[in-house]
């Protein structure tokens, strides 16, 4: 089932590479005249992006394109590759502007997905520019997709839970973190699926920070191709972390997505959770939230084992604009807008790392904004290979995980998922 995807989803990124060379000179912007009229649609995913944002972004851009309209399509990131390479490979499907993953990104950029942005990139913001994000969307000193946000994840505790377990203080290490993890959920036995830390079975992208903790990783470059790397020793210590932690400190189910952490939050069966920085503001929503419960929120970075920062993975969005579209221009400006101070102050305000560093200041300096800047001192990316999104796309590392979670064989289970892992990078 994997492989057939894995192969699938190739296929279709080398469509798009006959259709959308990486040079950009499949895209004819003079077809796209400023006097043109169009509605601009804009792919967004999930709910990371504020109804504030949102609102700026339409009325701003209908304001100052006067006959033109923006739409924004929400889109969910579960099934997101495959329906971004149907999308961007179809003249009368594909979006204008799209946001996709930061390790998503290398994927579409290599199969020319998008418009090459080389020329407009100071304009856009130039150095200012979160570099990493930058680095992994330029092929050949050509940029084809621009930042959006980051968000490096930490740990939201609550306090009162703490206490209650007779925790006087935060961890430092990894061991004291996982130590405290069981004993807040020795500490509440009631309800039956309460997690001292909660780690849904599927979600990798947090046991990651277990995984490089020890020095393990994903997959490594071997020459000038790559291999797996969970079989290593590093990585089989830190998945073995992870397995404990499933085993006695989290009570969220093995086949669970980490996509709604509010819901468990709120229903008082969290005591310790990862989770990016614009998550304070849904739990302390009064209409989707429950502020009277998050009131007791404290953060923290997830703690290595050296006492320092451990490596999360550096979230975020990239935006790029469709080689396909049939309104360069006006996508463009659309673009430019989303990466405007304004814009960008909005999504800070709501703990999200800005696109650009002068405006990192916009997240304040109270605890949140200190957390956050501690986490990202020491974030990561995933491999930097090309077909890393059809990686992600095919659910090796959530089925991975969720097996783990059941008590799985790790050493089997990483030589299953290495051979896999190679397979699909080297295509």
């Amino acid at each position: 089932m994997k492989k057939t995807l894995a192969v699938a989803a190739v296929g279709a990124m080398l469509a798009l590479s006959a259709c959308g060379s990486s040079d950009g000179s499949s895209n004819d912007k003079s077809a796209d005249s400023g006097s043109k009229t169009a509605d601009i649609r804009v792919w967004l995913n999930g709910a990371d992006t504020p109804d504030d944002a949102r609102a700026w972004l339409k009325k701003t851009f209908e304001e100052q394109n006067p006959g033109s309209t923006l739409t924004i399509e929400q889109q969910e990131w579960d099934g997101l590759v495959e329906k971004l390479t149907t999308a961007l490979s179809s003249d009368k499907e594909t979006p204008d502007v799209v946001e996709v993953g930061n390790t998503q990104a290398p994927t579409f950029t290599t199969a020319g997905a998008f418009s090459d942005l080389t020329d407009n990139l100071s304009d856009l913001g130039g150095d200012d520019l979160l570099k990493g994000f930058v680095d992994g969307a330029t092929i050949d000193g050509k940029t084809f997709a621009v930042p959006y946000y980051a968000g490096s994840t930490y740990v939201f505790y609550r306090k009162d839970l703490f206490k209650k377990a007779g925790i006087s203080a935060v961890p430092i290490t990894t061991d004291e973190f996982v130590d405290d993890a069981i004993k807040l959920k020795k500490a509440n036995p009631t309800p039956k699926n309460f997690s001292g830390f909660w780690l849904p079975g599927q979600d990798w992208r947090d046991g990651a920070a277990f995984l490089w903790n020890t020095g393990g990783d994903f997959a490594v470059k071997d020459g000038d191709s790559w291999k797996g790397a969970l079989s290593s020793p590093a990585s089989q210590e830190g998945l073995a972390t992870v397995q404990k932690i499933f085993k006695q400190a989290s009570g969220a189910p093995a086949d669970a997505t980490e996509a709604d952490p509010v819901t468990p939050f709120c229903a008082g069966e969290i005591g310790m959770m990862v989770r990016p920085g614009w998550v304070k503001g849904m739990l302390e929503d009064a209409k989707t939230g429950c502020p009277d419960i998050a009131k007791n929120l404290g953060v923290f970075p997830v703690p290595g084992a050296d006492g320092q920062p451990a490596p999360v993975l550096l979230g975020g969005s990239d935006l790029g604009i469709s080689a396909k579209s049939q309104h360069q221009g006006l996508a463009e400006k659309a673009l430019a807008l989303m990466l405007s101070e304004d814009y960008q102050s909005i999504l800070a305000h709501h703990g999200l790392t800005p696109a650009k560093n002068s405006l990192s200041s916009k997240l304040g300096s109270d605890e949140y904004a200190q957390a956050t800047i501690a986490a990202a001192s020491n974030a990561k990316l995933t491999p930097a290979a090309a077909n890393w999104a059809l990686i992600e796309g095919d659910r090796t590392l959530e089925d991975l995980f969720s097996q783990i979670a059941q008590g799985g064989d790790l050493a089997s289970l990483a030589d299953k998922a290495d051979s896999h892992i190679a397979e699909v990078l080297n295509k």
